[in-house]
Formats: structure tokens, sequence, C-alpha cells
């Protein structure tokens, strides 16, 4: 059987296009990976901003901290007075 060009051709083609398919089958097989893996890391970032967000110190906590340390303060002043004064 002698293979005339029409045939060397169309094997040709049928190869190229069969290593075609199977390149682009494995690039969208790639692309729906790394779409995994993103909505992945999308939902892991989303709950640090959560946990973030949720442990803010509330403004009623940070002046009463404020108001304990300036007690502390005038306590240390007022001794540091007393000390100056003697």
């Amino acid at each position: 059987m002698e293979l005339d060009p029409q045939h060397v051709i169309n094997l040709l083609f049928t190869a190229v296009g069969a290593l075609g398919g199977w390149v682009l089958n494995n690039l969208r097989q790639s692309i729906n990976n790394l779409l995994a893996q993103d909505a992945a890391l999308t939902e892991k970032v989303q709950k640090i901003e959560v946990l973030v967000v949720g442990d803010y110190v509330k403004r009623t906590e940070m002046d009463s901290l404020g108001a304990a340390i300036f007690a502390k303060l005038d306590r240390i002043e007022n001794k540091l007075d007393k000390k100056a004064d003697k």
C-alpha cells in the first residue's frame, strides 16, 4: 500500500488536531484548578478579614483604658509633687 500525498496530509492534520485538542484540554483543566484555588483563597481572606474586624478595640473599652492610665499618671504626679515638697 502506497501513501499518496493526500493521505499524508490527512494523517498530519489528524495528529496535529489530536495534539492540539490534548493541549487545549490540559489548559482548560489547569484554568479550572486555578479558579478553584482562587475561590478557596478568597474565602480564606474573607474569613481573616471578619476575624480581624471582630477584634478591634471598642470605643468604650478604649475610653476606660485611657481613664485608668490618666488616673495612674495623676497619682504618680501627686507622689512626685509630695516628694519635691519635702
